[in-house]
Protein backbone atom coordinates (compact mmCIF):
# COMPACT_ATOMS: atom_id res chain seq x y z
CA UNK A 1 0.00 0.00 0.00
CA UNK A 2 1.33 3.23 -1.14
CA UNK A 3 2.53 5.33 2.25
CA UNK A 4 0.34 8.37 2.62
CA UNK A 5 2.08 11.81 2.72
CA UNK A 6 2.79 12.58 5.65
CA UNK A 7 6.51 13.00 7.76
CA UNK A 8 6.97 10.50 10.48
CA UNK A 9 10.03 10.99 12.66
CA UNK A 10 11.47 9.17 15.39
CA UNK A 11 12.54 11.78 17.84
CA UNK A 12 15.83 11.85 17.55
CA UNK A 13 16.32 12.57 14.01
CA UNK A 14 13.09 15.02 14.71
CA UNK A 15 15.11 17.28 17.40
CA UNK A 16 17.87 17.06 15.21
CA UNK A 17 16.02 18.74 12.49
CA UNK A 18 13.89 21.14 14.31
CA UNK A 19 15.83 22.70 17.08
CA UNK A 20 19.32 23.16 15.44
CA UNK A 21 19.52 26.89 15.73
CA UNK A 22 16.50 27.33 17.20
CA UNK A 23 16.16 30.67 19.07
CA UNK A 24 15.49 30.56 22.52
CA UNK A 25 11.29 30.47 22.94
CA UNK A 26 8.85 31.76 25.84
CA UNK A 27 8.55 29.50 28.65
CA UNK A 28 5.57 27.51 28.53
CA UNK A 29 3.11 27.98 31.67
CA UNK A 30 -0.01 26.81 32.53
CA UNK A 31 -3.02 28.91 31.30
CA UNK A 32 -5.82 26.64 32.62
CA UNK A 33 -6.24 25.03 36.16
CA UNK A 34 -4.56 21.95 36.59
CA UNK A 35 -7.11 19.46 36.18
CA UNK A 36 -8.20 20.94 32.67
CA UNK A 37 -8.26 17.91 30.22
CA UNK A 38 -5.72 17.89 28.03
CA UNK A 39 -5.06 22.00 28.22
CA UNK A 40 -3.25 23.31 25.37
CA UNK A 41 -0.41 26.02 27.10
CA UNK A 42 -0.13 29.31 24.75
CA UNK A 43 3.58 30.44 25.13
CA UNK A 44 2.21 33.99 26.02
CA UNK A 45 -0.64 32.86 28.66
CA UNK A 46 0.87 34.38 32.10
CA UNK A 47 0.20 32.82 35.11
CA UNK A 48 -3.71 31.77 35.49
CA UNK A 49 -4.47 34.77 38.41
CA UNK A 50 -2.49 37.22 36.14
CA UNK A 51 -4.49 40.15 35.69
CA UNK A 52 -2.35 42.24 33.02
CA UNK A 53 0.94 43.15 32.40
CA UNK A 54 2.77 45.81 30.28
CA UNK A 55 3.24 44.18 26.75
CA UNK A 56 5.25 45.42 23.51
CA UNK A 57 4.14 48.56 21.42
CA UNK A 58 2.35 47.45 18.08
CA UNK A 59 4.63 49.64 15.37
CA UNK A 60 1.65 50.27 13.41
CA UNK A 61 -0.42 51.59 16.99
CA UNK A 62 2.79 53.25 18.67
CA UNK A 63 0.46 55.86 20.46
CA UNK A 64 -1.18 53.11 22.32
CA UNK A 65 0.58 51.26 24.85
CA UNK A 66 -1.07 47.34 24.49
CA UNK A 67 -1.67 45.94 27.60
CA UNK A 68 -2.45 42.06 28.15
CA UNK A 69 -5.56 41.56 30.27
CA UNK A 70 -6.45 37.70 31.43
CA UNK A 71 -9.07 36.29 32.71
CA UNK A 72 -10.89 33.36 33.44
CA UNK A 73 -14.42 31.57 33.92
CA UNK A 74 -16.38 27.91 33.85
CA UNK A 75 -18.82 26.78 31.81
CA UNK A 76 -19.66 23.66 29.16
CA UNK A 77 -18.21 21.63 32.16
CA UNK A 78 -14.29 23.33 31.79
CA UNK A 79 -12.10 25.93 32.99
CA UNK A 80 -12.17 28.76 30.74
CA UNK A 81 -8.64 30.88 30.16
CA UNK A 82 -8.40 34.19 28.19
CA UNK A 83 -6.01 36.72 26.87
CA UNK A 84 -6.13 39.83 25.17
CA UNK A 85 -4.53 42.87 24.42
CA UNK A 86 -6.03 46.35 24.69
CA UNK A 87 -6.42 48.28 21.62
CA UNK A 88 -7.83 51.68 20.52
CA UNK A 89 -11.09 51.08 20.93
CA UNK A 90 -11.15 48.76 23.56
CA UNK A 91 -9.45 49.53 27.04
CA UNK A 92 -8.71 46.77 30.27
CA UNK A 93 -12.33 47.20 31.62
CA UNK A 94 -13.57 47.07 27.71
CA UNK A 95 -11.66 43.62 27.53
CA UNK A 96 -12.96 42.30 30.54
CA UNK A 97 -16.51 42.82 29.50
CA UNK A 98 -16.13 41.38 26.84
CA UNK A 99 -14.80 37.69 28.47
CA UNK A 100 -18.17 38.59 30.40
CA UNK A 101 -19.95 38.30 26.86
CA UNK A 102 -18.09 35.46 25.90
CA UNK A 103 -18.36 33.30 29.21
CA UNK A 104 -22.25 34.26 28.82
CA UNK A 105 -21.77 32.96 25.30
CA UNK A 106 -20.46 29.71 26.20
CA UNK A 107 -22.94 28.91 28.84
CA UNK A 108 -25.90 29.30 26.39
CA UNK A 109 -24.14 27.23 23.83
CA UNK A 110 -24.03 24.54 26.90
CA UNK A 111 -27.41 25.56 28.09
CA UNK A 112 -28.66 24.50 24.23
CA UNK A 113 -27.07 21.40 23.66
CA UNK A 114 -26.78 19.86 26.89
CA UNK A 115 -28.68 16.25 27.58
CA UNK A 116 -28.46 16.30 31.28
CA UNK A 117 -31.76 18.07 31.81
CA UNK A 118 -34.99 16.30 31.02
CA UNK A 119 -36.50 19.31 29.62
CA UNK A 120 -33.44 19.62 27.19
CA UNK A 121 -34.20 19.29 23.67
CA UNK A 122 -31.61 16.79 22.96
CA UNK A 123 -32.43 14.76 26.16
CA UNK A 124 -36.40 14.63 24.72
CA UNK A 125 -34.67 13.50 20.79
CA UNK A 126 -32.79 10.64 23.08
CA UNK A 127 -36.50 9.87 24.56
CA UNK A 128 -38.33 9.49 21.69
CA UNK A 129 -35.45 7.01 20.31
CA UNK A 130 -37.68 4.70 17.99
CA UNK A 131 -40.87 6.75 18.37
CA UNK A 132 -40.45 10.19 16.19
CA UNK A 133 -38.69 13.29 15.13
CA UNK A 134 -38.34 16.00 17.95
CA UNK A 135 -38.17 19.98 17.13
CA UNK A 136 -34.48 20.72 17.28
CA UNK A 137 -33.23 24.37 16.63
CA UNK A 138 -31.30 25.44 13.34
CA UNK A 139 -28.18 25.87 15.71
CA UNK A 140 -27.74 22.29 17.20
CA UNK A 141 -29.03 20.88 13.95
CA UNK A 142 -25.88 22.49 12.82
CA UNK A 143 -23.88 21.26 14.72
CA UNK A 144 -25.51 17.69 14.47
CA UNK A 145 -24.57 17.99 10.88
CA UNK A 146 -20.90 18.62 11.30
CA UNK A 147 -21.02 15.55 13.19
CA UNK A 148 -22.52 13.46 11.24
CA UNK A 149 -20.30 14.38 8.02
CA UNK A 150 -17.27 13.81 10.28
CA UNK A 151 -18.54 10.63 10.67
CA UNK A 152 -19.01 9.60 7.36
CA UNK A 153 -15.05 10.96 6.50
CA UNK A 154 -13.82 8.81 9.54
CA UNK A 155 -15.56 5.92 8.28
CA UNK A 156 -17.43 6.45 11.78
CA UNK A 157 -14.44 6.68 14.32
CA UNK A 158 -16.38 9.81 15.59
CA UNK A 159 -19.79 8.98 16.24
CA UNK A 160 -22.07 10.98 18.72
CA UNK A 161 -24.45 8.15 19.05
CA UNK A 162 -21.32 6.97 21.61
CA UNK A 163 -23.68 8.10 24.19
CA UNK A 164 -25.42 4.91 23.63
CA UNK A 165 -22.68 3.12 25.94
CA UNK A 166 -23.18 5.97 28.90
CA UNK A 167 -22.34 3.53 32.71
CA UNK A 168 -20.39 1.05 30.90
CA UNK A 169 -17.11 2.79 31.19
CA UNK A 170 -16.58 4.89 34.34
CA UNK A 171 -13.96 7.78 33.91
CA UNK A 172 -15.53 10.88 35.53
CA UNK A 173 -16.66 11.47 38.63
CA UNK A 174 -18.02 8.34 39.19
CA UNK A 175 -14.45 6.69 38.39
CA UNK A 176 -14.46 3.07 38.74
CA UNK A 177 -11.12 1.07 37.66
CA UNK A 178 -13.06 -1.93 36.55
CA UNK A 179 -13.58 -2.56 32.69
CA UNK A 180 -17.18 -3.83 32.07
CA UNK A 181 -17.45 -7.46 30.44
CA UNK A 182 -17.79 -8.42 27.02
CA UNK A 183 -20.77 -8.99 27.01
CA UNK A 184 -22.19 -5.92 28.53
CA UNK A 185 -20.73 -4.12 25.94
CA UNK A 186 -21.69 -6.33 23.09
CA UNK A 187 -25.39 -5.88 24.22
CA UNK A 188 -25.33 -2.20 23.79
CA UNK A 189 -22.85 -1.73 20.70
CA UNK A 190 -25.33 -2.43 18.29
CA UNK A 191 -27.24 0.98 19.24
CA UNK A 192 -23.80 2.56 18.72
CA UNK A 193 -24.21 3.96 14.57
CA UNK A 194 -24.52 7.81 13.41
CA UNK A 195 -26.54 6.54 10.79
CA UNK A 196 -29.49 6.20 13.12
CA UNK A 197 -29.70 9.62 13.35
CA UNK A 198 -31.79 11.45 10.37
CA UNK A 199 -31.92 15.30 10.51
CA UNK A 200 -34.85 17.14 8.34
CA UNK A 201 -34.00 20.89 8.25
CA UNK A 202 -36.65 21.89 6.26
CA UNK A 203 -38.92 20.46 9.33
CA UNK A 204 -36.32 21.67 11.48
CA UNK A 205 -35.92 18.33 13.44
CA UNK A 206 -34.04 15.21 14.41
CA UNK A 207 -34.90 11.27 14.78
CA UNK A 208 -33.70 8.44 16.03
CA UNK A 209 -34.69 5.72 14.42
CA UNK A 210 -33.23 2.79 16.68
CA UNK A 211 -35.11 2.65 20.07
CA UNK A 212 -32.25 2.72 23.14
CA UNK A 213 -29.91 4.72 20.59
CA UNK A 214 -28.95 8.19 22.50
CA UNK A 215 -26.43 10.86 21.31
CA UNK A 216 -24.51 13.42 22.92
CA UNK A 217 -22.76 16.28 21.66
CA UNK A 218 -20.10 16.35 24.34
CA UNK A 219 -17.18 14.95 21.83
CA UNK A 220 -17.90 18.59 19.79
CA UNK A 221 -20.00 21.18 21.37
CA UNK A 222 -17.44 22.83 23.30
CA UNK A 223 -15.34 23.11 20.37
CA UNK A 224 -18.47 25.06 19.19
CA UNK A 225 -18.32 26.84 22.15
CA UNK A 226 -14.95 28.33 21.71
CA UNK A 227 -15.87 29.41 18.13
CA UNK A 228 -18.83 31.60 19.34
CA UNK A 229 -16.89 32.79 22.57
CA UNK A 230 -14.15 34.10 19.68
CA UNK A 231 -16.99 35.26 17.52
CA UNK A 232 -18.10 37.36 20.54
CA UNK A 233 -14.83 38.76 21.93
CA UNK A 234 -13.96 39.92 17.64
CA UNK A 235 -17.72 41.49 17.47
CA UNK A 236 -16.32 43.12 20.70
CA UNK A 237 -13.52 44.59 18.99
CA UNK A 238 -10.71 42.73 19.72
CA UNK A 239 -7.94 41.80 17.59
CA UNK A 240 -5.15 39.87 19.65
CA UNK A 241 -6.60 37.57 21.96
CA UNK A 242 -7.20 33.35 22.77
CA UNK A 243 -10.07 31.81 24.27
CA UNK A 244 -9.49 28.25 25.86
CA UNK A 245 -11.67 26.05 27.49
CA UNK A 246 -9.68 22.70 28.60
CA UNK A 247 -8.48 20.83 25.87
CA UNK A 248 -9.65 23.79 22.91
CA UNK A 249 -8.02 26.48 22.03
CA UNK A 250 -8.53 29.36 19.35
CA UNK A 251 -6.62 32.35 18.83
CA UNK A 252 -7.16 35.48 16.86
CA UNK A 253 -4.19 37.87 15.50
CA UNK A 254 -0.66 38.20 17.13
CA UNK A 255 0.59 39.79 19.86
CA UNK A 256 2.07 43.32 19.74
CA UNK A 257 5.35 42.48 18.45
CA UNK A 258 4.49 40.74 16.09
CA UNK A 259 4.85 36.86 17.08
CA UNK A 260 2.66 34.46 16.95
CA UNK A 261 0.77 32.94 19.11
CA UNK A 262 2.32 29.43 20.31
CA UNK A 263 0.71 26.06 22.41
CA UNK A 264 2.44 24.15 24.59
CA UNK A 265 1.86 19.82 23.11
CA UNK A 266 1.00 17.79 26.32
CA UNK A 267 3.89 15.10 27.13
CA UNK A 268 1.36 11.86 26.99
CA UNK A 269 3.78 9.85 29.80
CA UNK A 270 4.72 13.09 31.04
CA UNK A 271 4.07 14.96 34.43
CA UNK A 272 0.80 16.90 34.44
CA UNK A 273 1.72 20.53 32.97
CA UNK A 274 4.43 18.66 31.02
CA UNK A 275 5.25 19.42 26.93
CA UNK A 276 7.28 18.24 24.95
CA UNK A 277 6.41 20.19 21.53
CA UNK A 278 5.18 24.03 20.66
CA UNK A 279 3.05 24.69 18.10
CA UNK A 280 2.15 28.17 16.34
CA UNK A 281 -1.74 28.95 16.32
CA UNK A 282 -2.34 31.78 15.01
CA UNK A 283 -5.77 32.56 13.58
CA UNK A 284 -6.36 28.98 14.26
CA UNK A 285 -8.08 26.65 16.56
CA UNK A 286 -5.42 24.06 18.59
CA UNK A 287 -7.70 20.20 20.14
CA UNK A 288 -5.92 17.53 21.93
CA UNK A 289 -7.67 13.94 22.58
CA UNK A 290 -4.91 12.02 24.92
CA UNK A 291 -5.42 9.01 26.77
CA UNK A 292 -3.75 10.23 29.66
CA UNK A 293 -6.02 12.43 31.47
CA UNK A 294 -9.29 10.37 31.96
CA UNK A 295 -7.80 7.24 32.46
CA UNK A 296 -7.02 4.09 34.73
CA UNK A 297 -4.67 0.87 34.35
CA UNK A 298 -5.76 -2.68 35.60
CA UNK A 299 -3.86 -5.73 35.18
CA UNK A 300 -0.60 -3.73 32.92
CA UNK A 301 -2.93 -2.28 30.26
CA UNK A 302 -4.78 1.20 30.09
CA UNK A 303 -8.10 2.35 29.64
CA UNK A 304 -9.31 5.46 29.03
CA UNK A 305 -12.30 7.24 27.82
CA UNK A 306 -11.64 7.81 24.09
CA UNK A 307 -13.67 4.98 22.52
CA UNK A 308 -13.97 3.36 19.47
CA UNK A 309 -17.58 2.93 18.54
CA UNK A 310 -16.82 0.06 16.16
CA UNK A 311 -15.91 -2.00 19.33
CA UNK A 312 -16.75 -0.48 22.45
CA UNK A 313 -13.33 -0.44 24.03
CA UNK A 314 -10.93 2.18 24.15
CA UNK A 315 -8.59 2.97 21.27
CA UNK A 316 -5.22 1.76 21.21
CA UNK A 317 -3.53 2.89 18.27
CA UNK A 318 -2.62 6.29 19.85
CA UNK A 319 -0.87 8.34 22.51
CA UNK A 320 -1.89 11.22 21.58
CA UNK A 321 -3.62 13.73 19.01
CA UNK A 322 -3.46 17.69 18.44
CA UNK A 323 -5.07 19.21 15.79
CA UNK A 324 -4.46 22.49 14.16
CA UNK A 325 -7.79 23.58 12.34
CA UNK A 326 -9.81 27.02 11.46
CA UNK A 327 -11.92 26.26 13.50
CA UNK A 328 -12.35 24.90 17.41
CA UNK A 329 -15.17 22.97 16.02
CA UNK A 330 -13.75 20.92 13.02
CA UNK A 331 -10.69 20.43 15.50
CA UNK A 332 -12.90 18.99 18.18
CA UNK A 333 -14.28 16.57 15.77
CA UNK A 334 -10.84 15.73 13.98
CA UNK A 335 -8.81 14.81 17.02
CA UNK A 336 -10.69 12.18 18.40
CA UNK A 337 -11.05 10.54 14.81
CA UNK A 338 -7.12 10.60 13.62
CA UNK A 339 -6.68 9.01 17.42
CA UNK A 340 -8.70 5.87 16.38
CA UNK A 341 -8.03 5.87 13.10
CA UNK A 342 -4.25 5.60 14.35
CA UNK A 343 -1.33 7.74 13.05
CA UNK A 344 -0.93 6.28 9.32
CA UNK A 345 -4.96 6.26 8.54
CA UNK A 346 -5.40 9.59 10.60
CA UNK A 347 -2.66 11.34 9.20
CA UNK A 348 -3.79 10.80 5.21
CA UNK A 349 -7.66 11.49 6.44
CA UNK A 350 -6.47 14.74 8.07
CA UNK A 351 -3.94 15.65 4.53
CA UNK A 352 -7.16 15.48 2.67
CA UNK A 353 -8.50 18.82 4.40
CA UNK A 354 -8.44 22.11 3.85
CA UNK A 355 -6.22 24.11 6.51
CA UNK A 356 -6.30 21.18 9.07
CA UNK A 357 -2.67 20.02 10.03
CA UNK A 358 -1.90 17.34 12.75
CA UNK A 359 0.82 15.92 15.85
CA UNK A 360 0.74 12.37 16.76
CA UNK A 361 2.13 10.53 19.22
CA UNK A 362 1.61 6.82 18.71
CA UNK A 363 1.54 3.94 20.89
CA UNK A 364 5.24 2.93 20.37
CA UNK A 365 6.18 6.97 21.05
CA UNK A 366 6.65 7.79 17.27
CA UNK A 367 6.04 11.29 16.18
CA UNK A 368 4.06 11.72 13.15
CA UNK A 369 3.60 15.35 11.84
CA UNK A 370 1.32 16.31 8.94
CA UNK A 371 2.71 18.13 5.71
CA UNK A 372 1.05 21.05 6.64
CA UNK A 373 2.68 22.07 9.69
CA UNK A 374 5.96 21.42 9.16
CA UNK A 375 8.09 24.92 10.08
CA UNK A 376 4.72 25.54 12.72
CA UNK A 377 6.12 22.99 15.07
CA UNK A 378 9.25 22.88 17.07
CA UNK A 379 10.07 19.97 19.11
CA UNK A 380 11.92 20.32 22.38
CA UNK A 381 12.09 16.88 23.99
CA UNK A 382 11.53 12.98 23.58
CA UNK A 383 8.18 12.40 24.61
CA UNK A 384 8.31 10.23 28.05
CA UNK A 385 8.21 6.78 27.96
CA UNK A 386 6.06 4.38 29.77
CA UNK A 387 2.61 2.50 29.93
Amino acid sequence: MAKPPRERLLFAALASLLCAGCPDAPPLVEAAAPSARNAPVPSDAGSATATSEPAAVDAAAAHTARVRVTGEGKAMGTHLAFAAYTNDRLDEAGVRRAFDAAIAEMKRVEDLMTTWREDAQLAKVNAAAGKGPVAVDAETRHVINVALQTSVMSQGTFDITFESLHGLWKFDQDLDPTPPTAAAIKALLPRVNYKFIKVDDDKGTVFITKAGTKMSLGGIAKGYGVDRAAKVLKEAGLDSFYVQAGGDLYTAGRKPDGSEWSAGIRDPRGEAGSYFGRLLVSDHAFSTAGDYERAYVVGGKRYHHIIDPRTGYPATACRSVTIWAKTALQADAIDDAVFILGPERGIALVETLDDVGAVVVDAKNSVWISNRLKGKLTIDRVPSEGL
